[in-house]
């Protein structure tokens, strides 16, 4: 197989004059045809026109050390070589106009000529396989040395090198390990998902959609996202964290994108933002299914644009960051209610991941616990644990249909706090988990046993008895159904059909408002 070499000529080392005395100094592009055991059948030496005069001297040199080995010339139009657009297209241009014979040549690109950007270049294309080959670096030899000097060939398969890929493997468990709290977790499901989001928190600066029940660890897995990202170096900036259920109106406005001195009453000073706060960090919108549709609005356009307005300005703001979104909403189905924006959706849920409940990650329990343990002696500075008949007790309970864990891993964490804080002598007994057992079947009974809301609770105001009674039918109907546009269907199911386009859901939404109701509401509380 013959081996042919691809070098840019260099217009410095490689021009050592025309006298005698270049014999004498070592010139990367000659050195490559002068090693007895790299014989090079063929060298594509690329080159500026303006150096038609150097190329072809090297070429003479070429042929005085090596007559064995063709050179063939090759004007590359390089205007400015430390342009990296302009030296990559040129570069890609050759790689995509030459013939390569991967079966019958091997070839070898040469890095040590040439610009940086240039030298860059060739490693990126070899690197995406523009360039079938390995890489090839000269250096010169030491004093007294060989005018030949040194070369080594460089495989970009890094698969080939155990020390890297092992290195590289440790870095993505650590990282995964990290993310998980150091927990030693053992569901396969939620392993696997943590590992890919790992993946996703150093490669991309994509909105991130974490889903998942409250209490799931949605606000613990953006804040060790943004802390990893940190860790490499990725973010200057801050993380900025805003549960969006407690913005309302004005408020939510303000608070998201800032406001002008005087935007509205109240507004004596100016105010950044969390958007502005989050310039060149991570923002974490929690519950953002809770926004309202203005600023779902305004939102979309600041992660794709990176600009905003704030309230009352007369010229928008900008901000670089990176969006975590956190609900235990489903979106879909608020999507189909008209309450969330499609696009914002499409926009956020590129990178998506639902949190499993502590039901669905019993085998994780264990390790949870001693978490939960580690937590409180590390803030309390003592050391806190169950004995043996006390742990096996309460881990039969945790696993048992009788342990509903409504909020999941905050029951667990109050669970574990209280149980802790009760312990005589650092030491949680039989009678002390007895106690928490009961305490929690019957907070969670409570729960489960709340009574239905009367209509009367749930208005803002007395209401006809004719508008009550329409409206308690309404309500039954709604709560038969999975979503606002289904229950529309059935309330409108004759006045739809001379519609060109019904938008039932919006009709049944808009009838709600009017007593101060939504869909989601009529659904979560039975009346």
């Amino acid at each position: 197989m013959k081996t042919v070499v691809i070098s840019l000529l260099g217009t410095v080392l490689d021009n050592r004059g025309f006298n005698n005395k270049r014999w004498e100094r070592w010139r990367p592009t000659l050195s490559l045809c002068q090693h007895e055991d790299l014989v090079v059948d063929r060298l594509e030496l690329l080159f500026q026109p303006s150096f038609q005069t150097i190329a072809d001297q090297l070429c003479r040199d070429i042929q005085t050390v090596s007559p064995e080995t063709e050179v063939r010339q090759h004007n590359v139009a390089l205007n400015d070589p430390w342009n990296f657009e302009s030296v990559y297209a040129e570069l890609l241009d050759f790689a995509r106009g030459y013939a390569f014979d991967i079966d019958n040549e091997q070839y070898l690109l040469h890095i040590t000529t040439g610009t940086h950007v240039a030298q860059i270049c060739l490693y990126l294309l070899t690197e995406a396989h523009y360039l079938p080959g390995r890489l090839i670096q000269t250096s010169p030899p030491p004093r007294d040395g060989s005018a030949a000097g040194q070369y080594q060939i460089i495989d970009l398969d890094l698969s080939r090198y155990d020390q890297i890929a092992s290195r590289f493997t440790k870095e993505h468990q650590e990282g995964a390990h990290y993310l998980k709290g150091g927990i030693e977790t053992r569901n396969p499901a939620f392993n696997k998902m943590i590992e890919q989001v790992e993946k996703v928190a150093i490669r991309s600066q994509e909105p991130i959609l974490l889903t998942g029940p409250s209490g799931s660890g949605k606000s613990q897995l953006a804040r060790r996202i943004y802390q990893l990202k940190k860790k490499r170096g990725q973010f200057p900036g801050a993380l900025v964290e805003v549960n969006c259920a407690t913005l309302r109106g004005d408020n939510a406005m303000s608070a998201l994108f800032g406001h002008v001195k005087g935007a509205f009453t109240g507004a004596v000073s100016a105010r950044r933002g969390v958007l502005a706060e989050a310039d060149n960090g991570m923002l974490f919108l929690d519950e953002i299914g809770e926004l309202g549709l203005d600023e779902q609005a305004m939102l979309l356009r600041a992660i794709e644009d990176k600009r905003f307005m704030p309230l009352g300005a007369d010229k928008e703001s900008g901000s670089r960051f990176q969006l975590i979104a956190g609900t235990n909403r489903d979106l879909f189905q608020r999507v189909e209610q008209g309450r969330f924006r499609e696009d914002l959706l499409a926009r956020i849920n590129l990178w998506s991941y639902r949190l499993p409940s502590l039901t669905q990650r019993l085998e994780d329990l264990d390790a949870n616990i001693d978490y939960e343990l580690e937590k409180f002696s590390q803030k309390t500075n003592s050391l806190v644990g169950f004995n043996k008949p006390a742990r096996e007790y309460y881990l039969r309970f945790a696993r048992s249909p009788e342990a509903s864990w409504n909020s999941n891993f905050r029951d667990l964490n109050a669970s574990i706090t209280r149980m802790a804080t009760l312990a005589d002598g650092g030491r949680i007994t039989l009678d002390g988990v007895e106690e928490e057992v009961r305490r929690l079947c019957g907070n969670w009974r409570r729960i489960e046993n709340k009574p239905k809301i009367a209509i009367d609770d749930l208005l803002d105001k007395p209401i006809d008895l004719f508008d009550q009674l329409m409206l308690e039918n309404v309500i039954q109907v709604c709560q038969s159904s999975q979503t606002a546009a289904e229950a529309g269907r059935k309330l409108f199911n004759v006045s739809r059909q001379s519609k060109a386009s019904g938008n039932d859901s919006h009709r049944l939404i808009r009838y709600l408002a009017k007593f101060g109701m939504d869909f989601s509401r009529v659904k979560r509380f039975g009346v």
